[in-house]
């Protein structure tokens, strides 16, 4: 005896609604989307639906605005007034008075001409550390990506290496290269193992400026490294293909495509490490404490110093620099963007 199966309307209507329904919907999470809803959709229909995404990036905008926007107007209010007194209420006003202090110079060339030495010493030293650095960073990073682009034997192990340094706190890599470069540590060890003399790395103006760019761009060369490979991991095989088949130089292969190809993300890892240049203090705070003597003090440190480590807390001098600091730095962002732009153009 055959059965046979027919499907009433009833029976047909259940399975089409089990086939609509979502598979693996989890009814509780259906339920909270339906709550997040019918907020959601009567606020769009009270403002409209093109104002919509500002409410969703309101709360991004109302943490930038407290933790960004706030502190800014706060540090220039402090660079307007003066006084030892904390509270902003409590400080008189003095106007350009604190900028006149910092640029009241017989030579700008010559920091010991300056009213505030100190903080001219921070921008002498602060140029020439972030002129030598930069250019060693940005030249090992581009040679590093180039050799980790190319087909080599254990190339993930190699990435991962030179990365590695990077994930470490600047505070926690300070005080390796210190333990290695201090008078009585591993580095001196090992020459007098030699039969050699100690040499004061961290103690001779010249050797003390030369170790903290060596050891900011070991700490930070991962990371330029990382921007570069992923540029020159986006170029089309086609454009190497097509130029090794005309027979092109290796050099001008790279001179006349890879880097006129590579260029958008070399501009970003230079603006990038200018700022982190000029910004430097963790590394140079811990390895030399900007010394010996001023020869590696740094712009951030003489802030630092003269808002909180000093006897007298100036609070009015230290904003009006960190003021000056951050104009600098957003007219080289602004300087360096318009020169990628006309030179992509």
């Amino acid at each position: 005896m055959t059965l046979s199966s027919k499907t009433t309307p009833a029976t047909a209507a259940d399975s089409t609604s089990r086939q609509a329904q979502p598979r693996g919907t989890n009814p509780m999470l259906r339920g909270a989307t339906r709550i997040i809803d019918w907020p959601m959709e009567g606020l769009q229909r009270l403002i409209g639906e093109r104002r919509m995404p500002y409410v969703f990036l309101l709360p991004n905008l109302a943490f930038f605005g407290v933790f960004v926007f706030v502190p800014i107007s706060i540090n220039f209010l402090y660079s307007v007034t003066g006084g030892p007194a904390l509270f902003p209420a409590e400080r008189p006003f003095v106007g350009a008075g604190q900028y006149a202090y910092l640029f009241d110079c017989g030579s700008f060339v010559d920091p010991s001409s300056c009213r505030e030495d100190h903080f001219w010493r921070g921008v002498s030293n602060t140029l020439r550390f972030t002129a030598f650095q930069v250019v060693a960073m940005v030249l090992l990073s581009l040679l590093t990506a180039i050799v980790l682009n190319m087909k080599i034997r254990g190339r993930g192990f190699f990435r991962a290496v030179y990365f590695f340094p990077v994930l470490l706190s600047p505070v926690v890599v300070a005080l390796i290269w210190k333990w290695i470069l201090q008078r009585d540590g591993l580095l001196n060890a090992g020459i007098t193992g030699l039969g050699g003399d100690k040499i004061l790395f961290l103690s001779e103006p010249g050797w003390a400026m030369f170790w903290i760019i060596f050891v900011s761009v070991w700490a930070h060369m991962g990371f330029y490294t990382l921007i570069l490979l992923a540029g020159l991991q986006a170029i089309p095989a086609d454009i190497y293909e097509a130029a090794e088949m005309d027979a092109t130089p290796r050099w001008r292969v790279f001179w006349r495509l890879t880097l006129p190809l590579l260029w958008p993300n070399l501009i970003v890892v230079i603006v990038l490490a200018l700022i982190r240049a000029v910004q430097t203090f963790d590394e140079v705070f811990v390895l030399t404490g900007g010394g010996p003597g001023t020869s590696t003090l740094m712009v951030v440190q003489y802030i630092y110093e003269t808002a909180f480590s000093n006897q007298v807390q100036n609070f009015g001098l230290a904003a009006a620099a960190s003021v000056v600091l951050g104009i600098v730095l957003f007219a080289l962002t602004l300087a360096q963007l318009a020169f990628s732009q006309r030179k992509s153009s």
